[in-house]
């Protein structure tokens, strides 16, 4: 594979996609708002040398502290065009938190979005004597900061001004733009840092680019498709995939936020989606929900067709033969049911990708049914961050996929999957050690994951190294597979298992109260909270059958033998969730302590046990 920089896949494309009608959208007011290739080179260009106004240079740590909007893309293109190293940091992250990443990674500037993100950094900034200047999206907020607390400040608005009034300076600036080499540092990505402080992962401009090639030999996306943008660009996943997305000329809506995707698919109509297993599950869920609690006869009917649609992708996926009758059911229960079902993600959808999280076979077959394939993928931060894809033609329902072109995979002894390739990372920063014990010394990344390799050459993730379960007895519990079956059902909207080093595994379970708070009105169950409705013996009595009915095939070590209730869902706010909306298990048990040993201490287990199994 020839060597490349991400500045040439920048220059490289606003050229090639001038005509297009788009490269980003984003709602200002209510209304979608587009920004071309050409507008974008030029903006680019104005804020990279704006930067280079303030004094940045090559080398220069450049932090991004902002929602998803075309300014962060705009932002990202400029650092690497001034060829400094841009660090994201996720804007839902504490003072705190925020202080050590820009502490760490030395930043002298940082990009930020919104009055709420500038008081953020204005708190700690006494703190950080390095960092000497704010940037700010959001002019308004800019003007009234700098009015309060002075220099150091500056809107984005006015820093492209800057670089505009300068580029008479710089007539070379393209050139000396793609002067960056494929190994040089493009960006430093924190992890999210479940355990211990995070860590800053270097990754050079080849690693991304050769990531970004390698992906577009296996997914077909071109000019005429259009993407939503929903997961946060702080993250390495959403970046890789925007970075995919500019080269192959597909427009990017980024959605106003996680909460209105539903609204915005409707809006927007796009082609492809990439997000997280959150999201599928949660479609599902209310997919599923929707048809139970309608008529008879529309439970009837939906149940049909989800049968029917599921032997035809079984077929389709073995590459057997469709039955004439099975074609005849596919195509009714397409009118009755999926048909509503695409409607609602906006009827242009072609396929969906899915990644950051093991996704239940269950529901991939459902929106496969649907007409709605999911691409599921693997990879990592340090890995650029896509090791697997499934392509779409040979899709495997249950497995992440196939190496993409340049990768090479291998399961060591212990089932740990290990990874090598030009999307490796450079090394965690200025942490020599850590480094040395994820990456090997003939190049193998250990990813942390234990999975298997079939005969085909697909991977099937079963658990992070990591967060296996061991008993008190010694026995090895993969709480991951126990948690996604138990979240199909509808009376939960969220589980963990818990039980390393104790006797017996339990489960934390967050109902999806919308159900159960439905199904306690039927029975005219009174309550005056959400926690009174958990402390109801019946409500308890009611998830805990709905809980093990899902996990009735676990070997009995496997088997969880008490569900403790929660009150409320997993947040990324609260620090429960990575912004990837993946559970950080010691956050959870620290904040549910008291329950979980409450739990263990009960002598109603063995009680529990038995009126539940």
């Amino acid at each position: 594979m020839n060597r490349g920089t991400l500045n040439q896949l920048f220059f490289t494309t606003v050229d090639r996609h001038a005509g297009l009608p788009a490269a980003f959208r984003s709602k200002v007011g209510g209304v979608w708002v587009a920004i071309t290739h050409r507008q974008t080179l030029e903006r680019v260009q104005a804020i990279s040398l704006g930067l280079r106004e303030l004094g940045i240079k090559p080398g220069d740590k450049v932090a991004i502290v902002s929602e998803n909007r075309p300014e962060w893309a705009l932002g990202d293109y400029a650092c690497l065009t001034a060829r400094a190293t841009d660090v994201p940091i996720y804007p839902t992250l504490t003072p705190k938190q925020t202080e050590y990443i820009l502490r760490d990674s030395e930043a002298v500037a940082t990009f930020v979005s919104t009055a709420a993100q500038l008081d953020k950094i204005l708190e700690v900034k006494g703190n950080l004597p390095g960092l000497k200047h704010v940037i700010v999206f959001d002019s308004p907020a800019a003007a009234a900061a700098a009015q309060r607390r002075g220099e150091g400040i500056v809107s984005l608005e006015a820093m492209e001004a800057k670089g505009r009034a300068a580029a008479s300076k710089h007539p070379k600036w393209r050139n000396e733009a793609l002067e960056a080499q494929p190994d040089d540092l493009a960006t430093l990505i924190y992890t999210s840092g479940t355990t211990g402080d995070p860590k800053g992962v270097m990754l050079s401009h080849h690693n991304i680019w050769s990531n970004v090639q390698a992906v577009l030999q296996m997914i077909p996306i071109g000019t005429g498709d259009e993407c939503l943008s929903m997961l946060p660009l702080s993250h390495s996943y959403e970046r890789m995939v925007d970075y995919t997305l500019f080269q192959a000329g597909v427009i990017i809506n980024y959605a106003e936020s996680f909460d209105t995707v539903a609204a915005n698919l409707g809006e927007v109509k796009p082609t492809v989606v990439l997000s997280v297993p959150r999201l599928y599950e949660k479609v599902y869920a209310r997919v599923l929900e929707n048809a139970l609690s309608g008529s008879a006869i529309k439970r009837t009917i939906f149940f049909w067709a989800k049968r029917a649609g599921e032997r035809w992708a079984t077929l389709v996926l073995a590459g057997l033969p469709i039955p004439g009758g099975l074609k005849i059911k596919k195509t009714l229960a397409d009118r009755l049911v999926f048909s509503k079902l695409k409607a609602r993600t906006g009827g242009r959808i072609r396929f969906f990708v899915s990644g950051a999280a093991p996704l239940s076979a269950d529901i991939a077959k459902f929106f496969y049914s649907a007409g709605l394939p999911v691409i599921e993928g693997y990879g990592l931060t340090e890995s650029s961050p896509v090791l697997t894809l499934n392509p779409l033609h040979r899709i495997k329902l249950g497995t992440v996929g196939r190496a993409i072109p340049g990768v090479e995979l291998k399961i060591a002894q212990d089932g740990e999957i290990l990874a090598r390739g030009p999307n490796i990372m450079k090394g965690y920063y200025k942490l020599t050690e850590a480094t040395a014990e994820t990456v090997d010394s003939e190049g193998w990344l250990h990813t942390g994951d234990i999975g298997e390799l079939d005969s085909d050459g697909y991977l099937k993730i079963t658990d992070r190294k990591k967060e296996l379960l061991k008993t008190a007895g010694g026995k090895y519990i993969a709480p991951q597979p126990i948690e996604m079956a138990v979240k199909r059902n509808k009376f939960v909207a969220n589980a963990m298992l818990y039980g390393d080093r104790r006797k017996f595994p339990i489960i934390l379970i967050v109902p999806n109260f919308d159900t159960l708070e439905r199904w306690a009105q039927e029975r005219s169950l009174t309550y005056a909270s959400r926690a009174e409705l958990l402390k109801l013996p019946d409500v308890q009595a009611k998830v805990e059958r709905e809980v093990m009915d899902m996990l009735r095939e676990l070997a009995k070590f496997e088997a969880p033998k008490k569900v403790v209730l929660l009150p409320e869902d997993f947040t990324i706010e609260s620090g429960e969730l990575t912004p990837t909306l993946k559970v950080k298990r010691r956050v959870v048990e620290k904040r549910y302590k008291d329950r979980i040993d409450a739990a263990y201490g009960s002598d109603a287990i063995a009680a529990s046990i038995e009126s539940t199994g």
